[in-house]
């Protein structure tokens, strides 16, 4: 299994609507960064994600799982950029913010800080576990 974070703004799509959207789950789309694209294509069913809530906020709230595979993306109209399907898992119970992430020291390597604009990106197993731990998990 692999771990990953996706960054939505809650005012656009936030973890109380994934929740809502049931166990079928919805489609990831939209992302148009050649980097995000690429992480979702090698997402596989089953995966975890991280699930962020960027601009307003700026912090983890919540997991969900792939559930489908990358596919093309229907809001894409030239058909170069995928979506995959996910599911709510879970809302954590206390919210871990990018101020504490960038507090700690054994997280500093993550893209979530070197590359805050990318919206889509891997977590390692190790800082999986530590973020998990932050969050009283």
């Amino acid at each position: 299994m692999n771990y990953w974070l996706m960054k939505s703004e809650p005012d656009v799509w936030s973890i109380d609507q994934q929740k809502k959207a049931g166990a079928k789950g919805v489609p990831w789309d939209g992302v148009r960064n050649y980097q995000a694209a690429k992480n979702l294509k090698e997402m596989k069913k089953g995966d975890l994600c991280f699930f962020y809530h960027s601009n307003i906020g700026k912090e983890i709230v919540g997991i969900v799982e792939i559930v489908k595979e990358a596919f093309l993306d229907k809001t894409d109209k030239d058909g170069r950029f995928v979506a995959v399907q996910v599911k709510f898992k879970e809302k954590l119970e206390k919210s871990v913010t990018l101020e504490e992430v960038k507090k700690t020291k054994s997280l500093s390597h993550l893209s979530l800080i070197k590359q805050s604009r990318l919206s889509v990106m891997p977590i390692d197993s190790k800082s999986w576990k530590i973020l998990n731990k932050m969050s009283n998990i």
